[in-house]
C-alpha cells in the first residue's frame, strides 16, 4: 500500500465520494431523510418485538437508546461494507481507462456514507433529550471509533471487492453474511446477555468491541478495555493484510472485469 499514491489522487477521491452521493440520492422523494428512518424504523422494530414483548434486558439504558446506539455503527459498517464490495464491478470503465491507486473506489464507496452516520447521529441529540440521558466526557472517545470502525470497513470492503471481481458469488452471499453478523454484534442487545464463559469467543468479532465503544462512548458507561485493544489490533491487521491483497489482485483486474 503506497499512502503518497493515496494523497496524490486525493482529488478523485473526493470527487468519487461526491459523485456516490449524488447517484444516491438523485431523484429521490425523501432524499437524505432515508438516512435517518433506517435505524429509527429498526429501533422501533427492536423495542416493540425484543424490548416490550421479549423483555431483552437493557441493564438500566432505556431499550430504544441501547438498540440506536447499536444500530450507528452497524447501519454504518454494513452500508459502507456492501456498497464497497460492489465498488470495482460498478467502475469499469475508470478501471479499463486510466490509471490511479484502485483501492480508492472502495474508499469513497466507504466515505460517503460518514455523511449518513453523521445525519444519523445527530438524531441521538432529541433521543437523549427525551429519555434524560446526558453525555459525559466519553464523548470524546467518539472520534477515535468511528475512525476505527471506518478502517474496518474499508479493510473488509478492499478485500470483498477484489473477490467480486473474480468470483461474481461474493455479491450473491454478502448479504447473507452481513445479516447474520448482526446477531453476532451486540446491536439488539448488551453483552450481558451473552455468558462469561463464552465472552471471549464472542469478543474475536472484533465488531463486538466497537459496537460496545460507541455505547460507552455515547450513553457513558464503562469501556470494555480488554475487548477494545483486541478490536483495534484486529482492525489493523485486516487492513493492512486486506491492502496488501488487494494491491496483489488488482494487477489483473482489468483483464478479469
Amino acid at each position: 500500500m503506497n499512502l503518497r499514491d493515496l494523497w496524490v489522487y486525493r482529488e478523485l477521491f473526493y470527487f468519487l465520494i461526491w459523485r456516490d452521493l449524488k447517484v444516491r440520492y438523485k431523484q429521490t422523494v425523501l432524499g437524505v431523510v432515508w438516512v435517518i428512518i433506517q435505524p429509527l424504523a429498526a429501533t422501533l422494530i427492536f423495542t416493540i418485538f425484543l424490548g416490550m414483548l421479549a423483555r431483552v434486558p437493557s441493564n438500566g439504558t432505556p431499550y430504544a437508546l441501547l438498540v440506536y446506539t447499536g444500530l450507528l455503527p452497524w447501519t454504518f459498517f454494513s452500508t459502507a461494507l456492501a456498497g464497497s464490495s460492489n465498488s470495482l464491478v460498478g467502475n469499469t470503465h475508470l478501471i479499463t481507462k486510466v490509471y490511479f491507486p484502485r483501492m480508492i473506489i472502495p474508499g469513497a464507496a466507504i466515505g460517503g456514507r460518514l455523511l449518513d452516520f453523521g445525519i444519523a447521529l445527530v438524531m441521538l441529540i432529541p433521543l437523549m433529550i427525551y429519555f434524560g440521558v446526558a453525555p459525559t466526557g466519553n464523548l470524546l472517545g467518539l472520534p477515535l471509533l468511528v475512525l476505527l470502525i471506518t478502517l474496518l470497513s474499508w479493510g473488509v470492503g478492499m478485500w470483498t471487492s477484489a473477490l467480486n471481481v473474480k468470483y461474481r458469488d461474493v455479491s450473491v452471499i454478502l448479504p447473507v453474511l452481513i445479516q447474520l453478523w448482526m446477531f453476532v454484534s451486540p446491536v439488539a442487545y448488551p453483552v450481558s446477555l451473552v455468558p462469561e464463559k463464552w465472552r471471549w469467543l464472542y469478543f474475536l468479532n472484533p465488531l463486538a468491541g466497537i459496537v460496545e465503544g460507541f455505547r460507552a462512548a455515547i450513553l457513558g458507561g464503562p469501556f470494555r478495555w480488554g475487548p477494545l485493544a483486541y478490536s483495534t489490533g484486529a482492525t489493523l491487521m485486516i487492513f493492512v493484510y486486506s491492502a496488501y491483497a488487494f494491491r496483489r489482485m488488482e494487477r489483473s483486474f482489468a483483464d478479469i472485469i
